[in-house]
């Protein structure tokens, strides 16, 4: 069966469902050959250097509470949730700017983001024994041991500041967004 390439709708849905779900960008990234087999999983790390996982257990609410600025300010869960098969690609291109200005106002606003590596797209780099595997991921076929030598294909972002407003106690962050009832 011939593949089709999908709609810019479909495409900025995907781009969506990357962004936030890892697993999907891990696996998308290991399909990026037409063709392509999943990822290897990275060589085991050797005992050595292992360091023990600490597992926490995490609120939902910083993550509600984002997921509301982005529909405050960009209309995001409307967007997303929008069944929009039936509009032309132009009409989803113009939603899709309004919702990018106001993803990048919230981002802005609330966060300081820099990127993890600083050398461009594409160059050649050489990760020493001991680097940070929490902020450089390994694809492609990774055998052996450190160092590694390949390309960058993601310089990786971090948030070194987080300025979310603080929430009173009767706040219900699971509210992303009211409804609104005209009178």
């Amino acid at each position: 069966m011939a593949r089709t390439s999908p709609s810019l709708v479909r495409r900025i849905g995907l781009a969506f469902s990357v962004l936030f779900n890892a697993d999907l960008a891990a696996r998308l990234q290991g399909l990026q050959h037409e063709g392509a087999q999943p990822p290897a999983p990275a060589a085991p790390v050797p005992a050595a250097t292992a360091q023990p996982v600490i597992v926490r257990e995490t609120t939902p609410e910083a993550a509600l509470q984002l997921l509301g600025l982005l529909q405050r300010d960009a209309r995001f869960v409307d967007f997303v949730q929008e069944d929009v098969a039936a509009y032309a690609d132009a009409d989803i291109g113009a939603a899709a700017r309004v919702v990018h200005e106001g993803c990048r106002k919230v981002l802005h606003e609330h966060f300081s983001i820099e990127p993890v590596r600083t050398e461009s797209e594409g160059s050649r780099i050489t990760l020493a024994e001991g680097f940070d595997a929490s902020a450089v991921r390994l694809t492609g076929k990774v055998v052996g041991n450190a160092p590694f030598t390949g390309s960058l294909s993601h310089r990786g972002w971090r948030v070194t500041e987080t300025r979310l407003p603080k929430l009173a106690d009767s706040h219900d962050a699971r509210i992303v967004a009211q409804a609104e009832v005209e009178l």
